[in-house]
């Protein structure tokens, strides 16, 4: 199998394993117990906290623990709107958004919120004039992606949250797919809220954080015993946190993203040398994480082309729609052509992601389009 789907989810770093087993095996217990074993777990649980920290360029104290990217979205759409409610309902998010955070911001329309979509260009990519164009007296959170899941596309997050801050509006930002591959610096971004999923970047599945910008409040989105300092409760779950801890260490250390580029661009040109304009490139040319490849086969479906080369592992899209035979949200918003739409899929590569590897996958997949035309 070659595994072609990193944007979907990761395998687990060998380091980030091998900090993970003492938990597993040897050393168990509550780390909110006094005793001696709980005082380890809850030193290891702090020492994750400050790992993932200085990958973002937080301080620790800004790091909330969760289950994951959809949790952590979940937390600020929600509990953001019931705050500030009393002055106002009104949000802005793009038409790109992970369902993590659409479907939140729908289910506030329910409750007598008001909604504003942000359209995108061709590319993906939104414009901040349009945002500046969408504020109004009663918006209290805008919330764009920092990279998009299906295009890689990158947003120009800095300039959106100098406009929220002008105007006194909380500002957040999904970065679960930017974690890892390019530089994330929540200062440089200037954001109040980020969320993050740990298995984006070789960390375990089911563990996150959300970050909180220092001096802001935000409410628990679980009550309960008060864990982390009131603001996530729940028994902090060490082995999968020390995993988190691990795996942002070795991503802070590792700078991949030329190589990772190059397997894109040799995969593209692969494709492309046998089927011309018959394969199209999607997302921005330039702004885009380095290790993803969205790709258009036109007048075929995706998910035949997969199909019919089963030692490839890639999605149709995003991972969250695979089978869906109508336009993604965001290839709609894109405005791409059904007949090229129908046939998008995404290749991410990975750090154990070979030449090899792409030079077979290219010739599997010319294939598979000869035989799905056939």
């Amino acid at each position: 199998m070659i595994y072609l789907d990193h944007n979907a989810s990761t395998p687990l770093d060998p380091a980030a394993r091998d900090a993970m087993l003492p938990f597993l095996s040897e050393i168990h217990g509550n780390p909110t117990s006094g005793h001696a074993i709980g005082r380890r777990l809850r030193e290891a649980v702090e020492t994750a906290r400050t790992q993932l920290a200085g990958l973002i360029g937080a301080t620790a104290e800004e790091i909330v623990f969760t289950s994951g990217g959809t949790e952590s979205n979940n937390h600020v759409i929600k509990t953001v709107a019931h705050a500030r409610r009393e002055s106002g309902r009104h949000l802005i998010i793009s038409a790109v958004e992970h369902p993590a955070v659409t479907n939140p911001c729908r289910y506030l329309e329910t409750c007598g919120y008001d909604l504003t979509l942000i359209g995108v260009d061709k590319t993906g990519r939104v414009d901040p004039r349009d945002v500046a164009g969408a504020i109004r007296p009663d918006t209290v959170l805008i919330s764009v992606m920092l990279a998009n899941n299906e295009v890689g596309t990158i947003q120009p997050i800095a300039e959106i949250s100098a406009l929220a801050r002008k105007h006194g509006i909380f500002m957040h930002t999904d970065a679960a797919q930017a974690i890892g591959k390019i530089p994330v610096d929540v200062r440089e971004l200037g954001v109040d809220f980020l969320s993050l999923a740990g298995h984006k970047f070789y960390a375990p599945q089911g563990i996150g954080a959300l970050y909180v910008r220092s001096g802001v409040e935000l409410d628990p989105f679980h009550h309960g015993a008060g864990h982390q300092g009131g603001r996530r409760s729940g028994t902090e779950p060490v082995p999968t946190i020390v995993g988190l801890g691990r795996a942002a260490e070795v991503a802070a250390s590792t700078n991949d993203a030329d190589a990772m580029r190059a397997l894109c661009d040799r995969l593209f040109e692969g494709i492309q040398s046998k089927m011309g304009e018959d394969i199209v490139r999607l997302g921005h040319p330039v702004d885009r994480l380095p290790n993803t490849l969205a790709v258009g086969f036109r007048g075929l479906v995706g998910g035949d082309v997969l199909a019919a080369c089963p030692n490839i592992a890639a999605s149709t899209g995003a991972a969250c729609h695979a089978g869906n035979r109508k336009r993604s949200a965001t290839l709609a918003a894109m405005d791409v052509a059904e007949a090229i739409a129908f046939g998008a899929v995404r290749f991410s590569v990975g750090r154990t992601t070979t030449e090899a590897e792409v030079d077979q996958a290219i010739a599997q997949l010319l294939e598979a389009v000869a035989s799905v035309r056939a």
